[in-house]
């Protein structure tokens, strides 16, 4: 059966009866939850502030606290500063020195009984060319320490192990021999100092001019002196000599 409406039309109003309270309540509670979100929003951003400005506070007291252990410790400070420059700078000098006492030492052991010297100069750097050393041009070609020698060996075997002896020498690292020759039996003046210039007499003499570096030590400065000319006079080499 189909349903039928009993009321009067007149009294039915119900569905075009407009909203009682209107869309006004509405835009209303809208507005106020709006409002709600703002100050809520609002009062987080106020306290998320104050908690950065109180953590700038406590991080500018650590900061000005620093700096005060800071300038109370600048005196210690300059003091290992200028500790770490002291120590460098003696560590500089005594890295610059060379021990030529025990060169000598080392060269009296290994020089062999057929070898005699006639000139011995011993120089921290090529600058250093002391009056009346040995005249080495090789050593010129060496920056650091090294010895000038000139003298006389029994033959060139003689001048080759008197080579291979200098190398038994702690810290030397080459031995360049600029000249090696036979005197050929001619007698050698000496100079007007009184040492002799060459090899005398005997035709199986060979006399040598070599320069002994070592290239492993530091180079001294400019102003490096240079060890005393040693010429020495032995009985061995005087007896080299009278053969």
């Amino acid at each position: 059966m189909r349903p039928v409406n009993l009321i009067p039309e007149e009294e039915r109003l119900g569905s075009r009866r407009p909203m009682r309270s209107g869309p006004t309540a509405y835009i209303l509670v809208g507005a106020l939850v709006a409002a709600l979100l703002g100050v809520t929003s609002l009062v987080v951003t106020s306290n998320q502030v104050d908690d950065l400005q109180r953590e700038v506070v406590q991080i500018e007291g650590e900061v000005s606290a620093a700096e005060a252990k800071a300038h109370e410790l600048d005196a210690y400070t300059q003091f290992h500063y200028v500790r770490e420059q002291r120590v460098a700078t003696i560590t500089s000098l005594a890295d610059s020195r060379f021990d030529w006492e025990r060169v000598m030492r080392e060269l009296a052991l290994v020089l062999p009984d057929d070898v005699s010297l006639t000139s011995l100069t011993a120089s921290a750097n090529p600058a250093v060319a002391p009056a009346g050393g040995a005249s080495v041009s090789l050593r010129s070609s060496i920056p650091g320490p090294a010895l000038s020698l000139t003298g006389c060996a029994r033959g060139q075997d003689g001048v080759a192990g008197f080579v291979q002896a200098l190398k038994d020498i702690d810290g030397v690292t080459r031995v360049g021999v600029q000249a090696s020759s036979l005197t050929g039996g001619e007698t050698v003046e000496a100079d007007s100092a009184g040492s002799s210039a060459g090899c005398e007499t005997r035709n199986f003499l060979a006399q040598f001019e070599m320069a002994v570096a070592f290239d492993a030590a530091p180079i001294a400065g400019m102003a490096t002196e240079a060890a005393p000319e040693v010429a020495p006079s032995s009985p061995e080499s005087e007896a080299v000599a009278e053969e």
